[in-house]
């Protein structure tokens, strides 16, 4: 529970601290040492930032415990490995629904609010086909291009995430309050921040980086040159994700942000099969989950003890991948029953004994 209450008081620091507190817990620094230095650093004139900044946390776990919220601490488990590769992963992430979710292979699909008939007919099909086929679908919860990806993966039978730019106990739009129940059963809706807090402006450009950061790829469905999943976009480059981009009607203008993607080399995508192809799993006869189990000499494997948790970074450093890229391969043994993840992003090679 300290560990726990440590975390979430240090996801209450303002934004610019994040960075620097994941910095921190990745080198091995305790959280509540971590609490103590960064409050410190930003209030120096004594102690009671930080027993607030605790009192703070303490309020929300309950608040949590009370609402059926599951906190999930950077360090159990339970976090899905995907957030732990980029640069300022949330401390905590508070979900509701079923937290096995965030454990899927999932493919991003974000665009304009205000979409068109085509946008929102084109985001319905693309998460319902990418669904159909075993991928979970990211989005915001928002009006237009999200709601109708989300719908269109539950339609298919599939898992869909919504990450959150308020408290989940918060829903915004609040008419998609019927919408976020509906995700919850077979589904996630997740923040990084609290129960409780309310949607501000300036927490949407933040969340976008956990919709790029829980996928494998971002595709933009309309957007316009101001968008904010261009933002969504441009983190999903940042993190190492891929980037596609649906084409639009030339002639409006609602969708030159997603052709300037384009333009400057975003994959285009006219179908399921091309998010597929993209992310390598075209040949796989509509399953994102091999069947057979991974050779003993596999080269991911071969860089794993078994016994001895490794964390991405060095995976990475003794297979010569990125860890944005080593990812999905980790993912594919996990689901095998060749390794398992440990706490803070860590991977074990499970020892056969026969």
């Amino acid at each position: 529970m300290n560990g726990l209450l440590d975390l979430a008081a240090l996801s209450l620091l303002p934004s610019p601290a994040w960075r620097h507190a994941a910095d921190a817990l990745r080198a091995g620094e305790p959280a509540g040492a971590v609490l103590t230095r960064l409050a410190a650093a930003r209030r120096p004139d004594g102690p009671d930032y930080e027993r607030a900044l605790r009192a703070d946390a303490a309020h929300a776990v309950a608040r949590a415990r009370e609402a059926g919220i599951t906190p999930i601490p950077w360090n159990d488990a339970a976090y899905p490995a995907a957030l732990t590769t980029i640069a300022d992963p949330p401390a905590v992430l508070w979900t509701r629904g079923r937290a096995a979710a965030l454990h899927a292979h999932a493919v991003a699909i974000v665009g304009s609010r205000a979409a068109s008939p085509y946008a929102l007919s084109v985001a319905e099909q693309l998460a319902h086909d990418l669904a159909s086929r075993g991928l979970a679908i990211v989005s915001g919860l928002a009006r237009g291009v999200d709601s109708a990806a989300h719908r269109g993966a539950m339609a298919a039978g599939g898992v869909t995430i919504a990450v959150l730019g308020s408290g989940v106990d918060r829903i915004y739009p609040a008419e998609h309050a019927r919408l976020a129940r509906q995700i919850d059963e077979s589904g996630a809706v997740v923040s990084e921040l609290v129960p409780g807090t309310p949607p501000a402006p300036f927490f949407f450009p933040l969340r976008n980086r956990i919709i790029s950061g829980l996928s494998r790829a971002v595709v933009v469905v309309e957007a316009n040159e101001k968008s904010g999943s261009l933002i969504t976009a441009r983190c999903a480059l940042e993190q190492g994700r891929d980037v596609l981009a649906v084409p639009g009607n030339i002639l409006n203008g609602r969708n030159r942000g997603a052709h300037a993607l384009l333009r400057d080399g975003a994959t285009l995508v006219e179908s399921a099969d091309d998010v597929l192809e993209e992310l390598g799993m075209a040949a796989r006869g509509g399953s994102t989950r091999g069947d057979a189990a991974p050779a003993a000499d596999d080269p991911i494997l071969a860089c794993l003890t078994p016994g001895e948790p490794s964390d991405l970074d060095a995976i990475a450093a003794r297979s010569g991948l990125s860890a944005a890229r080593l990812l999905p391969r980790l993912l594919d043994l996990e689901l095998r029953g060749a390794i398992a993840r440990a706490g803070g992003g860590r991977f074990v090679r499970i020892a056969r004994t026969c």
